[in-house]
């Protein structure tokens, strides 16, 4: 057996494993990179970019199709699958390559491949000739697609994100199960694309959306492109040759069977922690089996141990997995020299059309009487109409307590611009007075941002009086 003695060991080498490194490496001469599969991030492989690219190309069938409304006439349009998905691989492909590319850049001597599993905390054996003694350990390992036992069964019938990229040509008909995220943005571009969908959740919920207004407008706007029920009464769920058969009751609480080619996964995912011997640690861990970390230094308990990205299984987004993989290198390089480190506003971004962007406090975090609410409805917004697209609502958030703007929930047209816009002005503590004091050019949908905020600010000096 190899033994090699290191100041931080690294497990996983995506978002935050390479962020993570880069910064232990500013502080430590001894750092390495443990990555047991592929190199190339989530996000490049089976999240973002595929799915963006598939993304694209629906949107692009569907402004064609509604082309009409502004007295342009295309007739006849074709979605040829096999050539949508070639790009889409093609794209995903080169994303990757230079993913890969750039994680090759690392000192040949600083990579391991192999398989980490923790033998105690500061021991790991990776692969099974190699153990690496580390001062400190980062958990980056990331997270995969959680399948429900219900789908038990199915075989090759069942897929999850990862799989659709792969497709050569794109199927005749899909379930989704999950309205989330992944759910909405998938399902949605394949409706588009001309597949059968059916979507069914659990709970009501729709995306990340808390404010019950916001969210009953995306339901219903979603259900008018292909049948959604956010809280769905499945009975079963089989195989039968090559199709799946869902037995579900529908709104009227008639009992139904509908058959399609495949079913996607989309009910979350799993952070890929299941896997390391991790009770050989001996980490504080919560009632979910996850270790107990402090979210401004990374740390788990007081331990030399850190924990980065989806691995912690808290806001699975590229942006958050790199600032903590950021915080994590450092502190763990440091150790036990452990200093907060800065977080962003939350901002999460839907890609569905309208978008769905949540800034700041979700209005379901905000304390009942401590916060006002100003609104848009995107119907009646200038710039919404002159573009088409005149669909959503946003409602934005201010506080009593010092007129400062606490978040927004947003189902409207490019709603990722106006996110973010959101996100800087919270994150810098604005008041919503002072935001509404900026500059607004004319027509633009930021002059529906401006009304949403007037609306607000009397909300707030009512309240206050």
């Amino acid at each position: 057996m190899r033994e090699i003695e290191v100041d931080v060991a690294v497990i996983g080498a995506g978002s935050a494993g390479l962020r993570a490194y880069r910064n232990a490496r500013q502080h430590a001469d001894q750092v390495v990179l443990i990555e047991g599969g592929e190199y190339g991030t989530t996000c490049a492989r089976v999240g973002c970019m595929p799915s963006k690219l598939l993304i694209a190309a629906a949107e692009s069938a569907h402004h064609a199709r509604g082309a009409d409304k502004f007295g342009i006439r295309v007739s006849d349009v074709q979605v040829d699958g096999r050539a949508v998905m070639e790009r889409v691989r093609t794209e995903r492909d080169r994303f990757v390559g230079k993913a890969t590319a750039m994680t090759r850049k690392i000192p040949e001597e600083d990579r391991l491949h192999g398989h980490a599993r923790f033998e105690d905390r500061n021991t790991l054996r990776v692969g099974d000739d190699l153990r690496v003694r580390a001062r400190s350990v980062v958990i980056a390992t990331g997270s995969r697609p959680n399948v429900l036992p219900l789908f038990e069964g199915l075989g090759d019938r069942l897929v999850v994100n990862d799989d659709v990229f792969d497709w050569q040509v794109l199927p005749e008909s899909v379930v989704v199960f999950g309205p989330g995220i992944i759910g909405l943005e998938l399902g949605q571009a394949l409706a588009r694309l001309g597949v059968r969908i059916r979507m069914f959740g659990l709970g009501g919920f729709v995306g990340p959306l808390t404010d019950p207004d916001v969210k009953a407008m995306a339901e219903q706007h979603f259900q008018s492109e292909f049948p959604l029920d956010a809280d769905a009464r499945v009975e079963s769920v089989a195989r039968d040759g090559d199709a799946v058969v869902v037995r579900f009751q529908d709104a009227d609480g008639e009992v139904r069977e509908e058959r399609f080619e495949y079913l996607l996964a989309a009910t979350g995912r799993r952070p890929n922690v299941d896997q390391l011997a991790i009770e050989n640690a001996d980490l504080p861990m919560d009632d979910k089996g996850m270790p107990v970390y402090d979210r401004y230094t990374m740390q788990c308990s007081d331990t030399s141990v850190f924990i980065a990205g989806d691995a912690n299984n808290y806001l699975p987004l590229l942006h958050e997995a790199a600032d903590e993989g950021v915080i994590a290198g450092r502190n763990a390089a440091r150790f036990p020299d452990v200093a907060p480190g800065h977080r962003h506003c939350p901002l999460s971004i839907v890609f569905t059309d309208p978008q769905i962007a949540m800034v700041g406090y979700a209005r379901g975090e905000l304390e009942e009487g401590s916060y006002a609410v100003g609104e848009l409805d995107f119907s009646a917004q200038a710039r919404a109409r002159v573009m088409g697209e005149d669909h959503g609502l946003m409602r934005v958030y201010g506080s009593y307590a010092d007129g400062r703007f606490l978040g927004a929930e947003i189902f409207g047209p490019r709603a990722e611009h106006m996110g973010h816009l959101l996100a800087w002005c919270q994150e810098q503590g604005m008041t919503v007075a002072e935001m509404i004091d900026k500059p607004y050019y004319h027509p633009v949908l930021e002059e529906g941002l401006r009304n949403a905020l007037q609306q607000l600010q009397q909300a707030l000096q009512e309240g206050r009086g």
